[in-house]
């Protein structure tokens, strides 16, 4: 059964990189840890979003769609040093954002931004007893990134540089293995950079935070073969920011920090093959957006199902349909712009992982 709980939890994150609040893509999910012996995984996710929308009181100025389709890529391990100790590294795309607005009936054509980010996450975990563990480490964050001007405000823009930043993660973990309970809580601290950029003649270097966050993942068997699973995640992106040193705070995350919901059931069919449906929900904040993410909540449903080989090769994949909440993005008086009204938006996501146990 220990596979297919490994399969129903990592279904519920491959089929996540679509749309999270703020610029969240991975989820930051630490469930690597709990996998028996020495284990690695290889993930792939893909969205292709739809969003759409028109200038607040003109809806024959449309943006087009400004959101293009996009791939994540992870990659974890496991091995456990003794009885008591487990080592974990966790690669993923933590944040991230592209979006161009390229159509000539919108008031801000020509302008864009890239987010771009890869995280390596260093676990060590404490096994206290046989239900309780504590685990802790590094979070090591790189991003770069790119901002295109408004063509109507004279088409600035700023190539960022790679740059780096340390945070950590810390948590703790109770499992009850004989029904398959196991409950996690998470903690990830907040991450600064200070990026050079080439904007302005090399003035337009680039200053983010991005959010310290806490992830509950909860999973109980419910009958035979049978597995309820629920995630909470808070992320804490009223206190976000990118700020260029020429052309200000480049989007508005908003007043509201984020919670993000999940739950799901799986079923084990039969030794080699389980599945899961999941629903997830991000409540909508009701704050003016920035431009660069001009989305407000979600409500989405995924799919999926988990192939065990005979050599122990786990293969899952699934998909997920997102309903994406309505919003209205910031003004920008500088450019006489009201804001932009986005609706009736979507995106489908896709995953797959390849995992195995030695």
């Amino acid at each position: 059964m220990k596979k297919y709980l490994s399969a129903g939890a990592a279904l519920m994150l491959t089929t996540s990189a679509a749309f999270a609040g703020g610029i969240d893509r991975s989820g930051q999910s630490i469930a690597v840890l709990f996998e028996e012996g020495t284990y690695a995984e290889i993930s792939f996710g893909s969205a292709a979003p739809e969003i759409t929308g028109h200038m607040i009181g003109v809806t024959a100025a449309e943006t087009g769609d400004i959101a293009p389709d996009y791939t994540t890529f992870g990659l974890a391990f496991k091995m456990d040093v003794n009885d008591q100790v487990s080592l974990a590294f966790i690669s993923d795309e933590p944040f991230g954002a592209d979006v161009s607005y390229d159509a000539a009936t919108y008031p801000l054509v020509g302008a864009g931004a890239e987010v771009n980010t890869r995280g390596l996450t260093i676990l060590g975990q404490y096994q206290i007893n046989e239900n309780v563990s504590v685990y802790a480490g590094p979070r090591i964050v790189s991003a770069d990134g790119q901002y295109r001007g408004p063509t109507a405000l004279g088409g600035y823009v700023s190539n960022y540089e790679k740059g780096t930043d340390v945070g950590y993660v810390i948590g703790a973990a109770y499992e009850i293995p004989e029904i398959a309970l196991r409950g996690s809580l998470t903690y990830s601290s907040q991450t600064e950079f200070e990026l050079d950029g080439d904007g302005a003649g090399g003035a337009g270097d680039l200053s983010a935070t991005m959010p310290q966050s806490v992830n509950l993942e909860f999973q109980t068997g419910i009958a035979a073969d049978t597995l309820a699973m629920v995630s909470v995640r808070w992320a804490d992106w009223s206190e976000a920011t990118i700020d260029d040193a020429v052309a200000g705070n480049l989007t508005d995350f908003g007043n509201a920090d984020t919670m993000t919901y999940s739950v799901g059931i799986g079923r084990r069919f039969t030794d080699n093959f389980s599945g899961l449906v999941s629903v997830g929900y991000e409540k909508a904040t009701g704050d003016t957006t920035g431009q660069l993410s001009p989305t407000d909540g979600y409500l989405s449903l995924s799919l999926g199902g988990a192939y065990t080989l005979d050599n122990g090769m786990e293969i899952s994949g699934g998909v997920r349909y997102v309903n994406i909440g309505d919003a209205d993005s910031e003004a920008i008086a500088a450019a006489g712009f009201p804001g932009g009204r986005f609706e009736d938006n979507y995106a489908i996501g896709y995953g797959l992982k390849l995992a195995y146990n030695y």
